[in-house]
């Protein structure tokens, strides 16, 4: 057995760098989220407002997916990691002139013949749209270069470390965007917090390269990080990591392993975005708790989450060194994880209580959900040769995105509706169930499109 100390460790120094790129993603992400009961109140909008606003986000974040693995695969982690990251820094300074914005593209549709459209509405669509865009590439790029820096049994326990990230991030947010939106209103939140990324940019130069190339890394560790058995039956497929032929898409879409992976993403991604996107408007809607009175509670839930992303990373390393293969290992423990979210079941009937019992209880899905999100992606590892993870990691990407979309126009039309009858809190009700129970239905179909693991030859 290889003893750790000799092997060297700047794989976990890349690692890091994801982590911190993946913060500084979600911290631009769920701005808008925390200071939604502000700019509800100021610009009148409806729940099927922000709904179609998230929604957007989502959407073309869905179909940048698709796009963003493959230009990563083409232009490589480093410089793919790196153009995705300018772009969604942008793209979340510009939501500080989404009402200007928004303004001037009324007045062009309106010469179009296309009225009806919110001013700031129109302009936050357009806000998230760029947003997306950039942010479609951090996965991709992050599996990517876990695949690349990391054997496969250490892979889910790196990915679940820095899709942590994403936790922190929902952590830092609630504890800073009140504060500055009360000291320097509400755009400064955007322009602070969109500017970090290019803080983190610096690092990224100094201190990434494809292994073969990084001079920091160890012949021993390199030799580690290349060490997996090569079944005979992988041969020829290892071998075409060096090919110049081009996965297309539609090659990929002919495999059940796109479609298994594709397919647990398209039912479980967006349960994630809808505990981000919509949580603060709960604790608002249902306990009339805005700005800095949801700083504890949300703090709270999304720290727990930290344990399901790290935990969850680490959790098939225990049926692996029991002797299964990773992903029959993998499979075995989201098993395990799609039980736990069904506790949110009990979020809304004990509710009444306290509101620190739905905050436990739906913490305890969030964290469950980011336990399953690390071993997810990690399938498309264990399955694909590395020339494909980050275009088949696009195309689940997408598939989730768009799962997102659905969530967050369904949420925003039975929020409206329910508000309408003077009962929101059923609006939530049937949220929470589908957030309950669609793991173990995703878990399901997975298993029955990819019973037993075959590793995709290209």
């Amino acid at each position: 057995m290889n003893n750790p100390s000799k092997i060297g460790n700047y794989r976990w120094t890349i690692c890091t760098l994801l982590f911190f790129a993946t913060t500084v993603n979600y911290l631009d992400r769920q701005v808008l989220s925390l200071l939604h009961p502000t700019l509800e109140k100021e610009f009148g909008w409806s729940n099927s407002d922000y709904g179609a606003i998230t929604a957007a986000f989502q959407f073309i974040y869905a179909i940048s997916m698709l796009f963003a693995g493959r230009i990563i695969d083409r232009l490589g982690t480093k410089w793919g990691y790196a153009l995705a990251l300018i772009l969604w820094s942008l793209g979340a300074i510009l939501h500080a002139a989404a009402v200007p914005m928004g303004g001037g593209l009324v007045t062009f549709l309106g010469w179009l013949g296309i009225g009806g459209l919110s001013v700031s509405v129109v302009g936050f669509i357009v806000a998230r749209a760029a947003l997306g865009i950039g942010e479609s590439g951090n996965f991709p790029a992050a599996i990517k270069a876990v695949a690349e820096y990391f054997p496969k049994k250490e892979r889910a326990f790196a990915t679940g470390i820095f899709n942590s990230g994403t936790n922190v991030g929902a952590i830092l947010a609630p504890l800073t965007v009140p504060w500055m939106e009360a000291k320097w209103g509400w755009e400064s939140a955007f322009i602070v917090i969109g500017t970090i990324g290019f803080i983190w940019l610096i690092f990224w130069f100094v201190l990434y390269d494809k292994p073969e190339k990084q001079r920091r890394l160890s012949a021993t560790e390199l030799a580690y990080i290349n060490s997996d058995e090569v079944p005979p039956e992988e041969k020829n497929t290892l071998n075409e990591e060096v090919a110049a032929e081009k996965v297309s898409w539609f090659k990929l879409l002919g495999f059940k392993q796109t479609w298994a992976f594709a397919l647990g993403k398209f039912m479980t991604d967006g349960i994630w975005w809808f505990f981000l996107f919509w949580l603060p408007s709960y604790l608002d809607a249902q306990y009339g708790m805005t700005g800095t009175a949801i700083m504890l509670p949300l703090t709270v839930l999304y720290s727990m989450t930290m344990f399901g992303s790290i935990g969850g990373g680490w959790f098939p390393m225990y049926f692996i060194n029991k002797g299964y293969k990773p992903y029959e290992g993998r499979m075995r423990a989201m098993l395990i994880i799609a039980i736990f979210p069904l506790v949110v079941l009990a979020a809304q009937p004990l509710g009444g209580i306290t509101y620190w019992i739905p905050v436990i209880l739906i913490g305890i899905g969030a964290s469950a959900h980011q336990a399953w999100s690390a071993n997810i992606f990690t399938t498309v590892s264990d399955m694909f040769p590395k020339k494909a993870v980050g275009s088949v990691t696009g195309i689940g990407g997408m598939a989730g995105g768009l799962g997102g979309v659905l969530v967050s126009l369904l949420g925003g039309s039975l929020f409206d509706h329910y508000k309408s009858l003077g009962h929101i809190q059923t609006g939530y009700t049937i949220m929470f169930t589908i957030c309950a129970t669609v793991y173990l239905v995703a878990w399901s179909l997975m298993k029955l499109l990819v019973p037993k693991m075959k590793l995709v030859e290209i």
